[in-house]
């Protein structure tokens, strides 16, 4: 009897256990889920914005306009007849770059994944309508004006490089070692690419974009051997134009390079002109500078030194160690997006990360190298610094895809 009675106890006690265990397994039904309240969740583990990320973006953001307003505010005045000309559109630009920047941080990158080849062949169709457009003495053809704005289709054909080789490297990863899925598209893209560049002509986008794609197939998992072909084919194209006299324009743009303190002629002397009062304004900067808006050579010495040339009034106004600070800002942003992007969890989202922020930093060094004379002078702007919508909304737009790429990267909030 007593025995029975243990037995049926037993038997009831694993019952209940065993429906307690099913009950502890079974997920809370969506309205009893309890509620974790989060607090700042645009910035949250997981789901936020990268903090470092973002905040050395905004520091250089407005240490540019800064500068650029400095550099800018003479001749402004000179020819529009009002300083804050550059710098009134300038903050437009960054303000709606950022509103743009926030609003692509939202949007799934993985949406871009199949918008490649279109976006791919909107930016051809931009430069061709570009080249449509009649100048006067056959000035370069670089923007397509809209009225309202204008837009430099080169700055959205580098987006476009960057995505389309980051899709097709995602995909076909494994086989970029073959002639067919690495080699032909390659050359295929940057051909097209590269001759609408030198119909405008814009030999210095061209040099940017064949760097950018070289970057792109490399991480891509294309082979050096490649490289060294590519590098001997393009080294004899560009032989051959200039032997029959396809590159005056390019051939025009190296006139005087490496000669900015050694001119021996007049006609010299005004080729060199702006690239020596840029060396000039860097000398005069000295280590600690002249102090923010004390610039020299701002005032109708440098040509137009809101453009490309900015970088040279910053370090006649920072010096030597203010420049070196504000490269080291620019290492540190592309350092960390690199860092944020290549723990994106597909590869897709590695590729193009890493691709974006390869831009930032390629420009800055090619720009610097022009402004100190060690690159001919061909017009490539600084990032954040130099005057110009398409690339200010640009680049924060491609900012923006980088932020999202953070959101859901394997990496640890700070």
């Amino acid at each position: 009897m007593l025995q029975s009675y243990l037995d049926s106890y037993m038997d009831n006690f694993s019952e209940e256990k065993k429906k307690k265990t099913e009950v502890q397994k079974k997920p809370f039904p969506m309205n009893r889920r309890p509620r974790i309240k989060k607090k700042f969740k645009l910035f949250s583990i997981g789901e936020g914005l990268d903090l470092p990320f973002l905040g050395l973006l905004v520091l250089i953001l407005i240490i540019g306009l800064i500068m650029m307003f400095s550099a800018s505010y003479p001749y402004a005045y000179h020819r529009y007849g009002d300083s804050y000309y550059f710098i009134k559109k300038q903050v437009l630009f960054a303000l709606a770059g950022l509103a743009i920047m926030f609003g692509v941080s939202f949007f799934d990158y993985h949406y871009l994944h199949k918008a490649a080849a279109p976006v791919m062949g909107a930016a051809w169709l931009l430069m061709i309508l570009v080249l449509m457009i009649p100048t006067e003495d056959n000035a370069p053809k670089r923007w397509l004006n809209l009225g309202i704005f204008s837009i430099q289709a080169s700055e959205i054909c580098k987006f476009a490089l960057i995505l389309f080789f980051a899709h097709w490297c995602s995909l076909y990863y494994k086989e970029m070692k073959t002639l067919k899925y690495g080699v032909a598209p390659a050359f295929v893209v940057l051909g097209v690419t590269g001759l609408l560049l030198y119909l405008e002509p814009h030999y210095s986008g061209i040099v940017i974009c064949i760097l950018i794609v070289a970057v792109m197939l490399y991480i891509g998992g294309m082979p050096i051997k490649y490289f060294f072909m590519a590098g001997g084919i393009v080294g004899v194209l560009v032989l051959l134009l200039a032997v029959t006299g396809k590159l005056t324009y390019a051939m025009s743009r190296m006139d005087g390079w490496g000669q900015a303190l050694e001119y021996t002629t007049n006609e010299m002397w005004q080729t060199t002109w702006q690239t020596r009062n840029s060396l000039y304004a860097i000398g005069s900067g000295g280590l600690w500078g002249l102090g923010l808006g004390q610039s020299r050579q701002k005032y109708l010495y440098l040509p137009e030194p809101q453009n490309d040339f900015v970088f040279a009034i910053v370090c006649e106004e920072l010096g030597l160690i203010g420049a070196f600070v504000v490269l080291a800002i620019f290492g540190l942003l592309v350092y960390r997006g690199v860092t944020i992007c290549k723990q994106a969890k597909d590869m897709f989202g590695r590729l193009l990360g890493v691709g974006l922020m390869a831009q930032i930093g390629l420009q800055v060094v090619l720009n610097v190298l022009v402004i100190t004379d060690w690159l001919p002078n061909t017009g490539i702007s600084l990032p954040f610094f130099s005057y110009g919508g398409s690339s200010m909304i640009v680049l924060l737009a491609q900012m923006g895809i980088v932020l999202n790429i953070s959101r859901s990267a394997n990496i640890a909030k700070e």
